[in-house]
């Protein structure tokens, strides 16, 4: 069987397409975005793009499941370099990490956060699992926090739940330009959510 050799700047050419066909879904849309206005903000050949994405599905897949894989690696790796501190500095680093993520991909996390109706459930599946693994690394932190949020009642889920509201939701206000940094709002989140945590009663 023979077998095809990529080409050098394959990995490039496909980051060039992640990025530039996450700022057309973000601004049109994932049903209205067409392949030829990606290729075009791509700059690439339309038979250039579905050689690299044979459908559009696919190609929001990419975008999503990098995004999201880029992320688990990261805090992943934050989280077992931190596994000497107390639990509460953990957390802070892993909050300051996610943050750091979100720079420069505000078009892909919104993909993320609406991606459900424009994926076939074989995908949606494979986005849930990696989210999944991302939340477990935060609710593992958040247990050792406070061991007893699921003794009564199974909060440490919502719990864990409402500090990523906090923290997902940041691009629709944040301004690089604004009055508090990236990292401030990483400090201050990370305060609110510690103060808040430790007024909950699982009785």
């Amino acid at each position: 069987m023979v077998q095809t050799r990529r080409a050098a700047d394959y990995e490039e050419k496909q980051q060039n397409i992640r990025q530039n066909a996450a700022a057309v879904f973000a601004d049109l849309g994932m049903e209205k975005a067409s392949m030829a206005q990606i290729a075009a903000r791509s700059q690439v050949s339309k038979a250039l793009l579905y050689h690299y994405y044979p459908s559009k599905a696919e190609l929001i897949f990419d975008i999503i499941y990098s995004h999201l894989n880029e992320l688990y690696d990261d805090i992943k790796k934050v989280a077992n370099e931190t596994q000497d501190l107390a639990p509460e500095e953990r957390l802070r680093r892993l909050v300051h990490q996610i943050l750091e993520c979100y720079r420069d991909a505000d078009d892909k996390h919104q993909m993320q956060l609406n991606s459900r109706s424009s994926l076939p459930d074989d995908k949606i599946k494979e986005i849930n699992e990696i989210e999944r693994k991302i939340v477990r690394l935060i609710s593992d932190v958040i247990q050792d926090i406070h061991p007893d949020l699921n003794k009564e009642k199974p909060l440490l889920k919502p719990v864990t739940m409402s500090l990523f509201g906090m923290l997902n939701w940041v691009y629709m206000w944040f301004k690089p330009n604004g009055p508090i940094s990236r990292s401030d709002y990483a400090d201050l989140s990370t305060t609110l959510f510690l103060e808040g945590v430790k007024g909950i009663t699982n009785r």
